[in-house]
């Protein structure tokens, strides 16, 4: 079994695959807060803990960060307590087939990666939007040969209700919940109604954008994909978002590993 880690700022996702290549079938996933003063250790006893009576069936690791610190712990955690594998750390230079059409290469983030890649092989030869919602909203145009594009980074959804609750006196956080109408009548409704609607439109706005400004994306076959862990608070009130893929990023390591294995 392949055991996939998306470590994030805010979250990491672990999952947990059986087979391979069109047989591959997540069976298992856990989301869980981000520590980044982890050891390798201590990432290699909450990461066995998790699996349970699986780990042993575990020969193989795909890992991507956006946590500098934790790369660098999982560099030392997947061969010390996961066997020999082969494991993959996506990271910049890595080869997965996704051409990378920005001025940096080097400074896409490795989920970005992951879910260009996955995204295609899921909706080919379409033009895709991915929309990931977690501690940032970030919304990327992948053509239709599965060529990273570009894209748009936004604070997320969680950073906009602390910096209101931080900087505002009267103001709390909130349950993030649709409020009975788009006009609250108080404040906890208000609030609920600024910050779902108010990110929904945010979404809607870049993604009629791409749309617009961008060639290819104009027609009637693009898929506008949302992932991460805020997604489902977006679905639904996001007019613009055709589909919901949970585990896209999980899925990008799982091709990128398989990758690896054929060449």
């Amino acid at each position: 079994m392949l055991l996939t880690v998306d470590i994030g700022n805010t979250n990491i996702h672990l999952g947990v695959f059986a087979g391979f290549g069109d047989h591959a079938e997540l069976i298992r996933d856990w989301r869980i807060h981000t520590q980044p003063n982890y050891t390798a250790d201590e990432l290699a006893l909450l990461l066995r803990g998790l699996l349970g009576s699986d780990v042993e069936q575990v020969t193989a690791v795909a890992t991507l960060s956006t946590v500098p610190s934790l790369l660098r712990e999982m560099r030392v955690t997947a061969p010390r307590y996961f066997g020999n594998g082969p494991h993959v750390l996506l990271e910049p230079g890595v080869r997965t087939g996704v051409p990378l059409l920005v001025d940096n290469p080097k400074e896409v983030g490795t989920d970005r990666v992951a879910n260009a890649l996955a995204v295609h092989e899921n909706f080919p030869d379409r033009p895709c939007i991915v929309v990931a919602c977690g501690t940032a909203t970030v919304v990327d145009a992948v053509s239709a040969k599965g060529e990273l594009l570009g894209g748009a980074i936004a604070p997320g959804i969680n950073l906009g209700v602390a910096a209101l609750s931080e900087h505002t006196v009267t103001v709390r956080k909130v349950e993030l919940r649709p409020p009975r109408s788009v006009v609250g009548k108080n404040t906890v409704e208000a609030l609920q109604s600024g910050i779902l609607y108010g990110f929904a439109g945010q979404i809607d706005g870049l993604v009629n954008r791409v749309r617009r400004d961008v060639a290819g994306f104009d027609g009637n076959d693009v898929a506008v994909v949302a992932t991460g862990y805020l997604a489902p608070l977006m679905v639904g009130e996001a007019a613009t978002i055709t589909d919901h893929h949970p585990h896209l990023t999980l899925d990008g390591l799982r091709r990128v590993y398989e990758r690896s294995k054929k060449r």
